[in-house]
């Protein structure tokens, strides 16, 4: 019997630096605004570190907002990852119906596509659901994202995954990317992007640091 390809399953179902793209969508005032579903610093400290993985692995990475006039310009912190790109501003709430990311993703050729945005029940879901309908591959970092109650950002995550999209959070992105620790040319960056971002995990790494860089009694 030959056995059917499952694309969610196996070493091709995992994100490498080569395979993905990032698109950040709507991480702006107005949106922040009205987030509920999580605490507004921690998912400004999650996407914030989300933009820094991608960039550090060269993940091609797409800043998008909506009617920046009225919403406000990007975050800063992420605008800050980024200072060279302009982001592209639409008026389409579906990112995906912006001629102008649908092209810039093609011409990446890349069938894989990150997502994170505010919020999740709209700006998030629409493009993930059309991008999956278009015969992309689409995952979606949840806690990068969020939406105007909880459940409205838990139903959001209840209709991608039925439509085919993969959940997962910020740091499962960066792991991922790094899968052996043998590469060591991108430790560092990742090192540093859990001191300044991972929280608890950042602390206890500085103090692992600290300790290897001890000399011990007895030591000269």
């Amino acid at each position: 019997m030959e056995t059917q390809h499952n694309p969610k399953a196996g070493l091709q179902a995992m994100l490498t630096p080569d395979n993905c793209v990032l698109i950040l969508i709507d991480h702006q005032p107005f949106q922040f605004a009205g987030l509920r579903s999580h605490d507004t610093q921690t998912v400004i400290n999650n996407v914030v570190g989300l933009a820094k993985s991608a960039k550090a692995f060269n993940v091609p990475t797409l800043l998008t907002t909506v009617v920046e006039d009225k919403g406000g310009l990007l975050l800063k912190q992420l605008q800050d990852v980024f200072p060279e790109q302009k982001p592209i501003d639409r008026t389409f709430i579906n990112t995906w119906e912006d001629e102008r990311v649908v092209a810039w993703v093609k011409k990446t050729g890349r069938r894989k596509i990150v997502m994170a945005a505010l919020w999740t029940e709209i700006c998030l879901a629409f493009p993930v659901v059309h991008a999956l309908g278009d015969g992309y591959e689409v995952y979606f970092v949840t806690d990068a994202s969020g939406g105007v109650s909880l459940e409205a950002h838990e139903m959001a995550v209840q209709r991608m995954i039925q439509a085919g999209g993969v959940p997962l959070t910020w740091t499962v992105f960066a792991s991922e990317l790094q899968r052996d620790w043998a590469r060591t040319a991108t430790v560092p960056a990742l090192g540093q992007m859990l001191v300044e971002h991972m929280g608890n995990v950042g602390t206890s790494l500085l103090w692992e640091q600290q300790l290897l860089n001890t000399p011990r009694a007895g030591q000269s």
